[in-house]
């Protein structure tokens, strides 16, 4: 997911939820000013009807209960919540608008009535269709009829339908509006992010035109032009161009540091070959000697074109590859030959002579060069070179019987001068550059390579490499 839509959404989801708490507060204090409103009414109305009673039961009777509020007075003869709210009281009057219906609470609001003198309550007065819910107001009053005081209780009540349906349109209207609200931001918030972090996007595509194909770093690194205003995105070029300036301090470095040891080798390399040509051509040879200087030729023939490839490198960033189809076993017999001389063990070749692999011949033999020698230095008795064919891929697996390597060091073995013991690495000449070097031969040649080991048994190092027809025999 791209900053921009992260950015986009969490806004979106944070308008969303602050749209929602207004939205809760808002339609907690409509209801409540809605209701307010309708105690305050239900107040007065009952203190209207107190004076009548107060004035005296004849005078009620002639007034009368106002004809748009449900209300009844009911005389209290036994002051039994549980009997009051199965019969209710003595009826004394009834609102018109009651019809033939009484206006009965519950038995815990006649309790809390009798107990404090009055009530809020909900009562439900059954009509066709849903029942209609009354908001009621219940006090103590008292009642004199002929002229005697009688307890009674009063009670006052108003639809709560027309409450409710209020609260419920706002509610439509209010989630209406937000949704509008949050599409509008929606798609005004793309065009306003897409104009904030063009910057941005623009440096990352400058940077991206700072590494060549296939990964080839170019050999001047150009600095990102720094823009006018002084925010967060001219400080982070300001410091891009600064880091830039010190690695192309450090690319500088490293092409001098490889033309000038390219060179260098060069001029010893050119006299081994000399001598070694000289001794072939003019010396009077055994065949053991022969073969030995043949070996020393076809080393530094090798080394010199590595020489020529570090200077390439040098110069484009990249190893060259000259990939074509090779037979695997010639491969593994040629290792075989090179390292059997100096080696006291066994080095065994098992691998079917039909399997072919695209490579390049020089860089596997470096792939084999150093898998071997690191085994020979593992103090490995017998190596066996195996290979077999698996889905269009060559399996090579290089095993020995050596001292083995720990478990915690098998994750970090590729890594560029990492050592597993150090000092005894150091001892036997190693750089920690090897098997760096052997995984990216091997990925540059499109394969993988892993390793499994255990201490006292043993390693063993396996690689793929795409397979590839043999090719035509020779007209």
């Amino acid at each position: 997911m791209t900053l921009r839509a992260r950015i986009a959404l969490l806004t979106t989801g944070l308008l969303l939820v602050a749209l929602l708490v207004l939205g809760v507060v808002l339609h907690g204090l409509l209801g409540n000013f809605l209701l307010g409103s309708l105690k305050r009414d239900l107040v007065e109305a009952s203190a209207q009807v107190a004076r009548l009673v107060d004035l005296g039961g004849q005078a009620l009777l002639e007034a009368g209960l106002p004809a748009d509020l449900y209300a009844e007075i009911q005389l209290v003869l036994e002051e039994d919540p549980a009997l009051l709210a199965r019969e209710g009281g003595i009826s004394l009057q009834k609102s018109p608008a009651l019809g033939v219906h009484r206006l009965l609470v519950d038995e815990k609001a006649y309790k809390t009535l009798l107990e404090t003198g009055e009530v809020w309550t909900e009562v439900a007065l059954p009509r066709e269709g849903p029942p209609l819910v009354l908001l009621v107001y219940g006090r103590k009053v008292e009642v004199r009829v002929g002229g005697t005081p009688w307890k009674g209780l009063l009670l006052v009540g108003r639809p709560v339908e027309g409450v409710r349906a209020t609260l419920a349109q706002f509610a439509r209207l209010y989630a209406a509006t937000a949704l509008l609200v949050l599409l509008l931001v929606f798609l005004l918030l793309r065009p306003l992010l897409a104009r904030a972090l063009e910057p941005l996007e623009w440096v990352a595509a400058k940077a991206r035109t700072l590494v060549g194909p296939e990964g080839a770093l170019p050999r001047r690194i150009e600095p990102l032009p720094e823009p006018l205003v002084q925010d967060e995105v001219g400080s982070l070029v300001r410091a891009l161009n600064g880091m830039l300036l010190r690695l192309q301090k450090a690319l500088e470095a490293q092409v001098r540091f490889l033309q000038d040891a390219s060179h260098e080798l060069r001029t010893p390399l050119t006299a081994i070959l000399g001598h070694v040509g000289y001794l072939l051509r003019r010396t009077p040879l055994t065949e053991a000697q022969r073969e030995s200087l043949e070996v020393v030729k076809r080393e530094a023939e090798r080394m010199g074109k590595l020489v020529s490839d570090l200077l390439e490198l040098s110069q484009t960033g990249s190893w060259r590859l000259e990939p074509a189809p090779l037979r695997l076993l010639d491969l593994l017999e040629e290792a075989q030959e090179e390292f059997s001389k100096s080696f006291e063990g066994e080095i065994r070749v098992e691998a079917s002579p039909d399997l072919w692999v695209l490579g390049d011949r020089d860089r596997l033999h470096q792939v084999f060069a150093n898998l071997l020698s690191n085994a020979l230095k593992a103090g490995a008795k017998t190596v066996w070179l195996r290979a077999f064919g698996v889905e269009g891929r060559v399996v090579v697996r290089v095993e020995d019987d050596g001292e083995g390597i720990p478990e915690e060091h098998l994750p970090h073995l590729f890594e560029r001068f990492y050592r597993v013991d150090k000092a005894r690495d150091r001892a036997r000449g190693g750089s920690g550059l090897g098997l760096a070097i052997v995984k990216a031969i091997l990925e540059a040649h499109g394969g993988e390579i892993w390793v499994e080991s255990e201490v006292g048994k043993g390693t063993a190092f396996s690689f793929t490499l795409p397979s590839a027809a043999p090719l035509p025999p020779p007209p």
